[in-house]
């Protein structure tokens, strides 16, 4: 909700159910201080409440051209991409997490997509997190919503969820972006964009992409999106 803090300024307060996606927000808020995220201003870390800098006006970035929201994003990364270790979780935790019930989630779900992308986001889950490089902050839901137009800066990130983990993985929300443009061309283009002009490993950026977006790919609003995300940078490979 919008407030107005003592001093007059404007400010956000945020109140939350608590869950492991979000945890440590406030945390990684602190660490980023700023540079390319709103401020902390405060944190009741007991009522789950956040009281934090607002975006003014508040745009999406999904509201923008494609080729310019791919041009924020590419400034944005290497600033949100901190060296950072705890008390944050690991994307290697995360992607062993997400590993352990893949499949019995799949067979629950009376296996709504096909084999093969099941066993591609498995065998990135298992074999990529052994050989991650740099571990840096990453904001596993970055798209074209949570970045907002500002005053401070032109364009802000908002609500990170946050883990730790080498900067290939942090394209994956992006690539996704559906916001920005859903086809096998728009795609495809956000991903070679941004693995290029980011000097990413492609294979690893395509292997955690397709991890993450299967792995989410179980909600009801995203499943067909999220599955042919998945299923266009499969066959791109």
């Amino acid at each position: 909700m919008p407030v107005t803090t003592a001093e007059g300024e404007q400010a956000v307060l945020k109140v939350q159910q608590p869950h492991r996606e979000s945890e440590h927000e406030a945390a990684a808020l602190e660490l980023w201080g700023g540079d390319g995220a709103i401020r902390l201003l405060d944190a009741e870390p007991e009522e789950d409440a956040l009281l934090l800098e607002r975006c003014v006006p508040g745009t999406p970035l999904s509201s923008a051209d494609g080729e310019a929201a791919l041009d924020v994003f590419v400034e944005l990364l290497p600033r949100l991409w901190k060296p950072a270790g705890a008390p944050f979780g690991t994307l290697a935790a995360e992607a062993a997490w997400w590993a352990d019930s893949l499949e019995e989630t799949w067979e629950r779900f009376a296996r709504p997509f096909e084999r093969r992308l099941l066993d591609a986001a498995l065998e990135a889950m298992l074999q990529l997190p052994r050989t991650q490089g740099t571990q840096v902050l990453l904001h596993q839901d970055l798209h074209g919503d949570n970045v907002l137009s500002a005053q401070r800066e032109p364009w802000l990130a908002i609500d990170p969820k946050p883990l730790v983990g080498e900067r290939e993985f942090g394209v994956a929300p992006i690539v996704r972006s559906r916001e920005l443009g859903h086809s096998r061309g728009d795609v495809l283009h956000r991903f070679d964009r941004l693995t290029a002009e980011l000097d990413l490993d492609r294979e690893r950026a395509r292997g955690w992409t397709i991890a993450q977006t299967i792995a989410w790919a179980f909600d009801g609003e995203y499943h067909q999106t999220h599955v042919e995300t998945a299923h266009w940078l499969l066959e791109a490979g």
